[in-house]
């Protein structure tokens, strides 16, 4: 897994030596430099972007000014030259905050310091997610609905299909119709019931799932449309 980053710094100098040591990271993808806050935030609208090393004393817009104005705040490594802004640069909930010049083995510990705030960012959003338990060969397992790709009817069985395996449960369609969020989930057929998330595309027969395509009763497409359409 890599981060993905963007530096800002109207020093061409340290733009060039800050994405030199990002792109030397192996943990680390450099989506961009920039010498202004006004480029970074137009790449940030298109580009997910996970940290940003960012200069504090910059011109018309500082570091600071452009954390104001960013709605979604990514992880921020501050970089300047002076050590007076590290108390306000923490009042940001910053990860890290660099001085110039920046030594190796310092630039690697705040890296590997974000990697794992990052990590654990992660599996906190996954332990707390939409979630249902679903027992499968004699074993309890805890099924994040996010993850599930489609569930299917499998004689006396419900085949449920994920992101990383299938699992064959004893239950009923209607049960797992039940249990499931009416906003994402569809029962499109008497024998399936898909994950509008999951969706690529569809016409008049089938719904397509990566390669999968799920079959559409003639009375369940306007049902599908309609939660597309909300989705």
């Amino acid at each position: 897994m890599k981060l993905n980053c963007v530096v800002v710094d109207d020093s061409s100098i340290q733009r060039m030596i800050i994405s030199k040591l990002v792109n030397n990271h192996p943990s680390l993808h450099l989506i961009g430099d920039f010498s202004n806050a006004i480029e970074a935030r137009s790449c940030m609208s298109i580009h997910n972007v996970d940290l940003i090393f960012l200069d504090i004393e910059m011109p018309v817009i500082s570091g600071f000014d452009f954390l104001d104005g960013l709605k979604t705040k990514p992880q921020i490594i501050f970089i300047t030259s002076k050590a007076e802004y590290a108390m306000k640069a923490f009042d940001y909930d910053a990860t890290d905050y660099l001085q110039k010049p920046i030594a190796l083995d310092r630039f690697n510990a705040s890296v590997t310091r974000a990697m794992d705030l990052h990590l654990l960012r992660n599996d906190t959003k996954e332990e707390e997610g939409e979630h249902i338990f679903i027992k499968s060969n004699l074993k309890k397992l805890k099924i994040f609905t996010s993850k599930i790709k489609w569930i299917e009817a499998f004689g006396d069985y419900v085949r449920v299909v994920t992101e990383d395996d299938s699992n064959l449960v004893l239950s009923t369609m209607k049960s797992f119709e039940n249990d499931l969020s009416k906003k994402k989930f569809v029962r499109v057929h008497k024998s399936y019931i898909i994950n509008i998330d999951k969706v690529e595309r569809f016409n008049s027969k089938f719904a397509e799932i990566g390669i999968t395509k799920i079959p559409l009763s003639r009375n369940k497409k306007e049902d599908l449309v309609k939660a597309l359409s909300f989705a």
